[in-house]
């Protein structure tokens, strides 16, 4: 799995490519917990390339979701989200705690 990370002014924008699984969801929540630990609560997470998510990293964006709304600070949404995937967030649950846009731009003006 890769991870793209560019930080904004108003947001962080983490594009993630490849298989989120056991194997690769610890770098992927040790990524976000460097964004939340720095003081920023913003961020949109781009999933067009990503083909699998498990439940590992569905911990790992439930967790950070959890920090980031805390206090309302800011949120965790999700930008280009693959059928497959939106299916599995779908069957967790979890299409109710994240807002899904249809593109990053969107995403991003809106977070």
């Amino acid at each position: 799995m890769e991870i793209e990370h560019t930080a904004y002014k108003r947001c962080d924008l983490i594009k993630v490519k490849g298989r989120l699984d056991s194997a690769s969801a610890p770098d992927f929540e040790e990524k976000l917990k460097q964004i939340t630990n720095s003081g920023r609560y913003r961020i949109v997470l781009d999933m067009e390339d990503l083909q699998f998510i498990s439940s590992a990293g569905l911990r790992a964006l439930i967790s950070t979701q959890k920090i980031c709304r805390r206090y309302n600070r800011g949120e965790v949404v999700l930008a280009n989200v693959p059928e497959n995937i939106k299916a599995a967030l779908d069957l967790a649950g979890f299409t109710t705690l994240f807002k899904l846009y249809p593109d990053v731009v969107s995403a991003v003006a809106n977070v």
